[in-house]
């Protein structure tokens, strides 16, 4: 059965970009593109250069090859206001285990700019406690997904405040373990990681596998709020 390579890149692309909280026009401006010619694109009615598909990849934080992965999504818009009825305080926990000064914690479904302030804030004050580089971190967004059951990765504005917080993190930290819902969330932790100078291990496989290899990492048996689902 012939495939249309152009519909089928234009349906990755508009996945993408959903997940990401994105409008069309805003991944054609920070891809430097023009917004008729990406919608073009996604309705799978150009020939996309080289260059303009390494662009794009750029404005979405993946690879080039992973615009080509089998690893798909739904193209319904995430970050919608359905996504944000469960009020944040209860979609966030946190635990310190001052034993092994480690920190962990959970973020349930979808972030706002301000949620991310607040998580900030919040974490930060447990941090101020330790000298520098005395914490290990252990992130859990197994379950950031809209309220589709879907898979999303930070919207624009979420990774920027994101990047802010990892670098007061960097202040405490010297490891950072996060355990991520899908390969999307992988490209775009390590392109975060490239501009926030903390050293994290995005993890992303079998949950059993993940949990293990994160507890590994971290030198633990195990977390009492971070488990294998």
């Amino acid at each position: 059965m012939f495939v249309d390579i152009r519909n089928e890149f234009g349906q990755r692309v508009r996945e993408l970009r959903a997940r990401s909280g994105m409008s069309q026009e805003s991944l054609a401006y920070r891809a430097g593109l023009d917004r008729t010619y990406l919608s073009g694109v996604e309705r799978g009615e150009r020939n996309v250069s080289l260059v303009n598909i390494e662009k794009i990849a750029a404005a979405l934080s993946v690879s080039v090859e992973y615009m080509f992965s089998s690893e798909r999504f739904s193209s319904t818009p995430a970050y919608q206001p359905n996504d944000f009825t469960i009020p944040f305080t209860e979609r966030f926990k946190y635990q310190l285990d001052g034993d092994r000064k480690i920190l962990a914690f959970q973020v349930y479904g979808l972030l706002t700019g301000d949620n991310v302030d607040f998580m900030s804030k919040t974490l930060m004050r447990i941090c101020s406690s330790f000298g520098k580089g005395e914490l290990n971190v252990f992130v859990d967004h197994r379950d950031m997904k809209a309220s589709d059951g879907e898979p999303v990765v930070y919207s624009p504005e979420v990774a920027e405040r994101a990047i802010a917080f990892q670098r007061n993190l960097l202040l405490y930290s010297s490891k950072a373990v996060v355990l991520c819902n899908s390969e999307f969330q992988v490209h775009q932790l390590n392109r975060i990681t490239q501009e926030s100078g903390i050293p994290t291990v995005p993890l992303y496989g079998r949950d059993k596998d993940m949990v293990g290899q994160a507890y590994e990492l971290l030198n633990i048996n195990g977390n009492d709020l971070i488990k294998v689902h």
